[in-house]
C-alpha cells in the first residue's frame, strides 16, 4: 500500500469510501453488514486506515455498518471520517445533535477527519452564515475539545462557490475533497478547483475517481489506446494511475461495491506508477472525445448582455452539458435550486437573441429547451 503524508500522519492513498457497500437484494437502505465486515478486515489487513462515511448514505445506514465493522480493530489503526449534512438545508440548525448522534452511531468519541459536506450554490449562504446557524464555530469547538482532530470540506459546487468558501473558512480548512477524475478535468473545471484549493496550501481528497463507474470501461478504441502504452494495466486502473500523477493528491476514495473491486484497486495501490507526458496526452484526448457532444462555450459572455431575461447563459450551458453527460443525477438540479425561478432554463423565451452574437455559433435555445426536458424527466 501507498502511503501519503499528511501533516504528522501517513495515510493510506487508497481510502474505503462507505457510499456503495454491498446491499441486500439491490436495496441501497439494506447494507449487506456481513459483506462489509469482510470488505472492512481485508482493507485493515492489507494497509487501508482512511474510511469515509456520511450521515445521509445508505439512508442514513453507512455509519451505523462502518462504526460495528471498524470497531473490532484497535482505534488507533484506522482514520474515520464523516460530514456535517449541510446538503440539505433542514439540518443547518442541527449541527450539534447531528453531531452528537454522529458519534453514536460510528461507536467512537472522536472523529478523525470531519467535513461540511457538499459545499455549493444551494447551501453556500447558509454555511457562511454562523450567525444564525452556528456551524462553523461549533465544528471549530469540538476541533478544539479534542473529538474532530482534522476539519475540512467536501465540494460539488462551481470554482465561485468553492472561492468564497475559502474566502471565508480557507485559514482553518485543513483538506478539500473533490470530484477529480480524467473528465472532470475539463468538465468540471476541476484543473482551476485544484489551483485554487492548492492557493490556500490545502491538499486534496478525491472523490469519485472512476466517474462512478464511467471510467471502468471505455470505447474499444480508447481501451485500445491505453492497451498500446501499457498492457498490464486494466481500465480502472488508469483512472487511478491519472491521479497518482496530481503531487496535490493526498487520499482517493474509492466506493468499492464487492470483493473483487477492492482486492484490484489495492493492487493498483501497491505501487505508484504516475502517467508520463505521452500517457496523460492521451488520456486527457481520450477525455475529449467522451465529451464531443459538449457545447464549445468559452464564457465570452457576449450572448448575456442580450438576453431579455438576463441568464447566465455561458453557467446553465455549463451545467446543461454536464447534466447531459451524467445522464441526470443531482448536481445541476442543485445548482438550479439555489437559482430564482426567473434565471432557470425554463425562463428562456426562445428569441435567439443570444445565438446571433455567438462565436462559436451555438444553437442556446434548442439546449436550454433540451436542458429543461431532461430536468423534467
Amino acid at each position: 500500500m501507498i502511503y501519503k503524508k499528511f501533516q504528522d500522519l501517513e495515510l493510506s492513498a487508497l481510502g474505503m469510501g462507505a457510499m456503495r457497500l454491498p446491499t441486500i437484494d439491490g436495496d441501497d437502505s439494506k447494507i449487506d453488514a456481513a459483506a462489509t465486515q469482510k470488505m472492512v478486515d481485508y482493507a485493515m489487513e492489507q494497509g487501508i486506515n482512511y474510511y469515509d462515511t456520511a450521515w445521509g448514505y445508505h439512508d442514513g445506514n453507512s455509519e451505523l455498518v462502518m462504526g460495528e465493522a471498524l470497531k473490532k480493530h484497535s482505534r488507533e489503526k484506522f482514520y474515520l471520517a464523516t460530514k456535517f449534512p449541510g446538503y440539505d438545508l433542514n439540518n443547518m440548525p442541527k449541527v450539534k445533535e447531528i453531531f452528537e448522534k454522529q458519534l453514536e452511531k460510528c461507536q467512537v468519541d472522536y472523529f478523525n477527519f470531519y467535513l461540511f459536506h457538499n459545499v455549493c450554490e444551494m447551501n453556500i449562504d447558509a454555511y457562511l452564515d454562523d450567525e444564525k446557524y452556528g456551524i462553523f464555530s461549533y465544528l471549530m469547538e469540538q476541533k478544539k475539545n479534542g473529538r474532530i482532530k482534522h476539519l475540512g470540506f467536501s465540494a460539488h459546487g462551481g470554482y465561485e462557490v468553492i472561492k468564497r468558501f475559502l474566502e471565508a473558512y480557507g485559514e482553518h480548512m485543513e483538506f478539500c475533497q473533490l470530484q477529480l477524475n480524467y473528465v472532470d478535468w475539463e468538465l468540471q473545471k476541476c484543473k482551476e478547483k485544484v489551483e485554487l484549493v492548492s492557493s490556500y496550501n490545502i491538499p486534496i481528497w478525491v472523490m469519485e475517481p472512476v466517474r462512478g463507474g464511467k471510467l471502468a470501461s471505455l470505447p474499444e478504441d480508447a481501451e485500445q489506446k491505453l492497451k498500446a502504452l501499457r498492457p498490464e494495466e486494466t481500465t480502472v486502473a488508469w483512472a487511478f494511475r491519472f491521479l497518482q500523477s496530481l503531487p496535490q493528491v493526498v487520499v482517493t476514495l474509492s466506493g468499492m461495491s464487492n470483493f473483487e473491486q477492492m482486492k484490484e484497486n489495492i493492487a493498483t495501490y501497491s505501487e505508484e506508477k504516475p502517467l508520463s507526458e505521452t500517457e496523460m496526452e492521451t488520456v486527457l484526448a481520450i477525455a475529449d472525445g467522451m465529451l464531443s457532444g459538449k457545447l464549445p462555450c468559452t464564457s465570452c459572455r457576449y450572448c448575456t448582455s442580450h438576453c431579455p431575461k438576463g441568464l447566465d447563459i455561458p453557467a446553465l450551458l455549463e451545467l446543461y452539458s454536464e447534466h447531459s453527460f451524467t445522464g441526470g443525477g443531482f448536481i445541476a438540479p442543485v445548482a438550479l435550486s439555489a437559482l430564482p425561478e426567473d434565471k432557470k432554463p425554463n425562463a428562456c423565451v426562445g428569441c435567439r437573441s443570444c445565438e446571433k452574437v455567438c462565436p462559436q455559433q451555438i444553437k442556446i435555445s434548442e439546449a436550454m429547451a433540451d436542458f429543461n426536458a431532461k430536468l423534467k424527466g
